[in-house]
């Protein structure tokens, strides 16, 4: 007779069960389970969940977007790729260890395992169930063993310690040069280098969750006669203050680049393409409140353009500036999609 293990029979009775009595079972589980509908992108998590994390319990988005937000930047792409292995039906199961923020914001260890209930008639995934288990203990135990193995432990901590403070000094170091590397020196706002890194992300994340994402390319109109009739400082000047405007129209989750001289470029994460029509138009209307400059208006044509299935950042961003090329023919301070 053939054996099921606890798991695999925990699954089998999970299809079963209806949404509602599902997660009203869960409720009274001390683990930390998660119900992730692909389809509609909801995911419950039961109070064990919240728990191991510090937060009261359902005070998060019921989004996958509240996963990936807790997860340590240093192990978001290992655990993203054995995620993709397992809906792509690479591996046979999705198992992780990877540090995860709580709401104090330190990071404690946890496993994280997976299982698919559900595909839909394409094959992409419909329903997956898992569970998050707090093996914070036993990392610290496996440190402390390290610890006692070594002749001076009183050297090794007040090492440890040292270590720390500089490390602490390092990490301070080296944000600040990330932030330097990453941000546009006149305006403030992300550079063409971060823009690079960001956008791909952005593309597997879309492809991944089945989310919409759209870009915005804006361009200063008749910016070269702007600095070639006023000089480069005056330019400058009318540059930063149509980014602030912008700035002031950008959303939560949202990245506004500069991608270079006087053009621009606006992710929009989650972000159909009428609502990125929507905010090109906020945007263009709060630059009417800017003040000329000599006989110029400070105005911006759009490009604007949504994702297609399986694009990549280098077709999304040649389509975007296509719009935007046909909204300085159509006469500029004009949204092209």
């Amino acid at each position: 007779m053939v054996q099921t293990s606890n798991t695999e029979s925990l699954k089998l009775n999970l299809s079963d069960l209806n949404e509602g009595m599902l997660h009203t079972i869960l409720e009274l589980v001390s683990d930390g389970i998660w119900d992730w509908n692909a389809n509609t992108g909801f995911v419950y998590r039961n109070p064990g969940w919240y728990e191991m994390l510090g937060y009261p319990p359902h005070s998060l988005n019921n989004t996958v977007l509240t996963w990936e937000s807790v997860i340590h930047p240093d192990d978001y792409p290992r655990v993203m790729a054995l995620f993709d292995d397992y809906l792509n039906e690479r591996v046979p199961r999705y198992q992780a260890e990877y540090r995860c923020r709580m709401q104090d914001g330190s990071y404690i260890w946890i496993e994280d395992r997976g299982y698919v209930l559900a595909r839909n008639p394409d094959g992409s995934v419909a329903r997956m169930v898992g569970a998050h288990r707090s093996i914070n203990d036993k990392k610290r135990l496996f440190e402390a063993l390290e610890l006692r193995n070594r002749s001076l432990e009183a050297v090794v901590e007040e090492r440890t310690r040292e270590l720390s403070q500089v490390n602490q000094q390092l990490q301070i170091q080296l944000e600040e040069n990330r932030k330097l590397a990453e941000t546009d020196a006149l305006t403030s706002i992300a550079n063409r280098y971060l823009l690079s890194k960001a956008l791909p992300q952005e593309c597997d994340r879309a492809q991944r969750f089945r989310q919409p994402l759209s870009l915005i390319a804006m361009d200063i109109d008749d910016f070269k006669a702007i600095n070639d009739h006023y000089g480069h400082a005056l330019g400058d000047a009318a540059l930063v203050q149509v980014v602030e405007s912008v700035r002031r129209c950008v959303r939560e989750g949202d990245l506004l680049a500069r991608w270079g001289g006087d053009e621009f470029i606006l992710i929009l994460p989650d972000t159909p393409l009428a609502d990125a029509r929507l905010l090109a138009e906020e945007i263009r209307h709060s630059l009417a409140a800017l003040p000329a400059v000599g006989d110029f208006r400070l105005t911006l044509s759009f490009g604007v353009v949504q994702r297609f299935d399986e694009e990549q950042q280098t077709g999304l961003l040649a389509r975007a500036d296509q719009a935007l090329f046909r909204s300085k023919v159509a006469g500029k301070n004009v949204i092209s999609a």
